[in-house]
């Protein structure tokens, strides 16, 4: 269980003396090229938190001297870094279902429905709790249950139960259609449900936030797709693609036609496919964790970057074959494996991932206005994030000003036990 601390989101907190205080405030829209690299970075920074938003950032001397932050609590974070906290935009939390043996889509969905509701929420409740304690403060959850309606229903059910507890879940609706065996008449019949039926009840009922596709080359159109597209964004979803086929290029093109949000995965894809998305309103939301447990390609990041494209960096988490929760660990491997800086790395983890989810304008960086979700690190420089690879730097996780997570000592054991043993 995570370790909460008791401290009220009302009034005012003082978080003062940090080395460095990152701040990721600029430009309202996504980062490209060279802004990547520009962190804000406050050397001895501090910031005033009022109930719970952000109210100012600045030098130490100036902000302590403010008379708002006379009786402020106050956080010393001397000799360590804060920053924003991770937003992780590309999840699988919910589904497939963890425990057992490796279940085929159809098993899995089946698996759903048989779980209660209380066990598939305590599940992922446990993660999202392993998130917070690695510097996650906003996650985005997909379904993918295929055409099964009562499954997909009650999976979102879930994450509107996990929306703010302890973490800002954003809820996505995946398509994955039946595989090729079903047939073309079952796939055919599995997409107009989904249109006609399972995605305007799930509008109606405000349960996502977002329409996903899995890109499929094998047996199904691009038209189609094009009209999933089309309906999503009718009804005021906005869309996003999932293109981790050998042959992205379609799936690119897609997405740049009908203004999807953001495209994830390409693995696949070559510097001359990503060259259309330089300068394109789609962002491109890179899963280096998903390459390290398949032991795959790695998205051709620098490409994406040097055409003016704008990334994100998400955990691509899966219980069952991506169980990867950290973004700290994302980061460093995108620098290891994938070419970034650590300020790009950082900028693509934070305020790119709430671009991502279109929440920029309350995550994602520290700025006056904002919700003060942030992170507090036991390193005196960001860049020990890329250095130090499995090691969990957060002292301190704050979601909307109030602590929700603090490490804590490990218990020793009692002299007489020692000499007994």
């Amino acid at each position: 269980m995570l370790q909460y601390i008791i401290v009220s989101t009302t009034g005012t907190v003082l978080i003062r003396g940090a080395r460095q205080l990152l701040t990721l405030r600029g430009p309202k829209e996504p980062r490209r090229r060279a802004a990547l690299n520009d962190l804000g970075i406050i050397h001895d920074g501090s910031l005033l938190i009022r109930d719970g938003i952000v109210e100012e950032v600045g030098t130490t001397r100036r902000i302590e001297n403010l008379a708002r932050a006379r009786n402020a609590m106050e956080i010393n974070a001397a000799g360590r870094v804060v920053m924003p906290g991770f937003v992780d935009c590309h999840t699988h939390l919910v589904f497939p279902p963890s425990g057992g043996p490796d279940p085929d889509e159809h098993t899995a969905a089946r698996l759903v429905c048989s779980n209660t509701h209380q066990r598939l929420e305590a599940r992922a409740r446990s993660h999202l709790e392993a998130m917070a304690r690695h510097g996650t403060t906003t996650v985005e959850a997909k379904t993918g249950c295929g055409a099964d309606e009562s499954a997909e229903m009650k999976l979102l059910r879930v994450l509107s139960a996990l929306k703010h507890d302890p973490l800002d879940v954003v809820a996505t609706f995946l398509l994955r259609l039946p595989p090729d065996e079903s047939g073309e008449e079952a796939r055919q019949a599995a997409i107009e449900s989904v249109l006609t039926e399972l995605l305007p009840k799930i509008r109606r009922r405000r349960l996502a936030r977002f329409a996903d596709l899995v890109w499929d080359s094998d047996g199904v159109s691009p038209e189609c797709f094009a009209r999933y597209l089309r309906l999503a964004r009718g009804l005021g979803f906005p869309c996003k693609i999932h293109a981790d086929q050998r042959s992205p290029a379609a799936a690119i093109a897609t997405a740049i036609e009908h203004l999807v949000v953001s495209i994830s995965h390409l693995e696949h894809a070559t510097a001359a496919d990503v060259l259309p998305l330089g300068g394109s309103p789609t962002m491109v939301t890179l899963l280096p964790g998903g390459s390290l447990h398949n032991g795959g390609h790695y998205a051709p990041a620098r490409a994406l970057i040097d055409a003016g494209a704008a990334i994100a960096l998400a955990t691509n988490f899966n219980p069952r074959h991506t169980p990867m929760l950290s973004m700290q660990a994302v980061v460093a491997l995108a620098c290891l494996r994938m070419g970034l800086t650590a300020a790009e790395a950082i900028s693509a983890a934070t305020i790119n991932g709430a671009h991502a989810l279109g929440c920029a304008d309350r995550v994602g960086s520290l700025e006056p206005g904002k919700s003060a979700d942030l992170l507090l690190l036991d390193v005196s420089d960001y860049r020990e994030l890329t250095r130090q690879f499995g090691a969990n730097l957060v002292r301190l996780t704050m979601k909307r000003g109030k602590p929700i997570y603090k490490a804590g000592e490990v218990a020793r054991r009692p002299p007489r036990e020692l000499r007994r043993g």
